[in-house]
């Protein structure tokens, strides 16, 4: 049976909804399909992980920012004992693990993550660049699990990760320039670099050559086997709650063809899936699920653009 909701708990998950809606249109578009109680469990989940980004991301120094990561962390101790501080993002939390048979192990991997973030240098490889993933989106996946497929095995457990760590891969890929130029660093691995024989430099002046397109494919195409290894398992996930997930694995890759379509530029153009190829993807979508709902599909390969 469906909990009732009072109205101060009402506000507490608008407050988290407009926080996904402010920062990620994307990931909104696709989980506000959910039935309500499901998307207010997102946007709450969506809001503590944005709070633990905007913890790392300011202006401060390392030491303040370690400081308000770790105020998060104790926030979240306290939470898991039921000593719940009193704010909107932790009210609208504690309904949601009333709600659903969370598990607190991905929040504390995501709080990992930003770690490695404050910490963060160019990654030797793919591994190591997709051990981050993991931790900083990878974990998201793993909190939403219990929302959207409650009754997920280990082989789903593994492709929920892999979702997330393809959804990272893919932000960074299109946001190549705008890291380093706004934050000076650089997400794509080292040993690629070299293997395709393209260099810091080029990348300070945003050469666009074959060099680049060869190597920036090379993480691409990872990130693309990992949207399949998803899409496989997508007959997992909770019938209501599958278009969604399909919808927003669509989207987000569908970047990935965005960066193509303008040229692999990445440095001075921020790719974006409009409207009417997000209308695209929902039908193919819809299309790709309909007659599925009994076995498990790569349906994220047939909704990317």
């Amino acid at each position: 049976m469906t909990l009732s909701l009072s109205r101060s708990t009402q506000e507490d998950y608008r407050y988290c909804e407009a926080i996904i809606k402010r920062h990620s249109k994307s990931f909104y578009y696709a989980f506000s399909k959910l039935p309500a109680e499901k998307a207010r469990a997102v946007y709450a989940i969506y809001a503590f992980c944005r709070t633990a980004d905007d913890s790392v991301d300011g202006s401060g120094s390392r030491e303040e920012r370690m400081a308000a990561l770790g105020r998060l962390a104790e926030d979240l101790d306290r939470f898991r004992y039921g000593q719940d501080p009193d704010t909107p993002l932790w009210r609208a939390l504690r309904d949601v693990f009333s709600r659903f048979d969370m598990d607190f192990q991905p929040f504390y991997d995501q709080l990992t993550g930003q770690r490695m973030d404050i910490d963060f240098s160019q990654p030797a490889d793919l591994r190591q660049l997709e051990e981050y993933s993991y931790y900083v989106a990878g974990s998201v996946g793993m909190m939403l699990l219990p929302i959207i497929a409650p009754d997920a095995g280990p082989e789903t457990r593994r492709r929920a990760a892999d979702l997330g760590i393809a959804m990272q891969l893919t932000n960074i890929l299109r946001d190549v320039g705008e890291d380093l130029r706004d934050n000076g660093r650089i997400y794509l691995p080292l040993d690629d670099m070299n293997a395709h024989g393209y260099q810091e430099e080029d990348l300070q002046f945003g050469v666009i050559d074959i060099r680049f397109t060869s190597l920036w494919e090379a993480v691409a195409v990872r990130a693309e086997e990992l949207y399949d290894r998803f899409g496989a398992t997508l007959g997992d996930y909770s019938a209501d709650s599958r278009i969604p997930v399909a919808l927003s694995a669509g989207v987000y890759r569908g970047i990935l063809n965005a960066v193509r379509n303008n040229g692999y530029d990445c440095f001075s153009r921020r790719a974006v899936v409009g409207q009417i190829e997000k209308g695209r993807i929902a039908l193919s979508v819809k299309a790709g699920l309909r007659g599925k709902t009994d076995s498990a599909q790569p349906v994220a390969a047939d909704v990317a653009p």
